[in-house]
């Protein structure tokens, strides 16, 4: 049963079309419109199953819209959002699938007409392509997405972007925009950042040799770095308190290095590896 007649996507690149794609696979709303510059990319869209209609320009693909969901980079959407309000009709919602919330939220919650809702929201999912190519009808299968709340917010709104990833993912966690970009901070932004450092320091000869461990932790470092610039200076105080709290186990494992404490590495992998088994199970 459909939640709402028309969704609008902003954005038709992995996320988006995953999005569109989930959505007219469920049938969760009656019409799903997508919005792009590029004519390219709403013809792959279509042809592909995320959209069933396409548009450049946000007129007309707004103003009947109950739902809008931003899938840009995390710079685009506060400009895209303020771009469409003024063609949305009273009583739509927008929501995102931005990886960092504070200064989006607290942005938005100040620029929008009132006659309009913002829910931030984040499915904790991706990949390291990019692009309609890559968008996959199930890429939000199980997955866990982040919603926020404020003191701002509109409970209905808040409701219907909380039914629409609860329908397309499987579970929501609803959370302050504060607490989402530290703990994201922790578990994404920062082992990015790690793997691209890793990947970029290490000598050539040894890559030459890299056996399938390196590529596995390195994995992400292939993501695009124009989206990662963004995100990672968008929540720069909760990335560098990570990295803060890296470096303090950092210099500890290389003080047990230097002085030949096996036991005490023995103990802190021993920590590590509870951990990491804990959540495969």
């Amino acid at each position: 049963m459909p939640l709402v007649k028309q969704v609008t996507i902003v954005g038709l690149g992995l996320m988006g079309g995953s999005l569109g794609m989930a959505l007219r696979q469920r049938r969760l709303a009656k019409r799903v419109v997508g919005i792009s510059r590029n004519a390219a990319t709403i013809a792959m869209a279509k042809r592909r199953g995320a959209i069933d209609v396409g548009a450049a320009t946000p007129e007309g693909a707004a103003a009947e819209a109950d739902l809008v969901v931003l899938a840009t980079p995390v710079d685009a959407i506060v400009p895209e959002a303020l771009r469409l309000a003024p063609h949305m009709r009273h009583g739509a919602v927008l929501t995102d699938m931005g990886s960092t919330k504070g200064r989006i939220v607290a942005a938005l919650e100040r620029g929008l007409p009132s006659w309009l809702s913002f829910v931030g929201s984040h499915p904790l999912v991706g990949s390291e392509h990019r692009g309609i190519a890559s968008a996959r009808r199930d890429l939000l299968d199980g997955a866990t997405c982040v919603v926020t709340r404020t003191p701002r917010s509109n409970e209905q709104a808040l409701r219907l972007v909380s039914r629409l990833w609860k329908a397309v993912a499987a579970r929501v966690v609803v959370m302050d925009p504060a607490t989402h970009d530290r703990l994201l901070a922790a578990v994404s932004h920062l082992p990015h950042l790690l793997a691209f450092c890793l990947t970029g320091s290490t000598p050539a000869e040894a890559l030459a040799v890299a056996p399938r461990s390196f590529l596995d932790v390195t994995r992400v470092a292939a993501s695009h770095p124009d989206l990662w610039d963004d995100i990672l200076l968008s929540n720069d105080r909760s990335v560098l308190a990570a990295m803060d709290r890296f470096e303090r186990d950092w210099k500890r494992l290389r003080q047990w290095i230097e002085q030949r404490q096996g036991r005490s590495l023995q103990r802190y992998f021993q920590h590590a590896q509870a951990i990491r088994q804990h959540l495969d199970a």
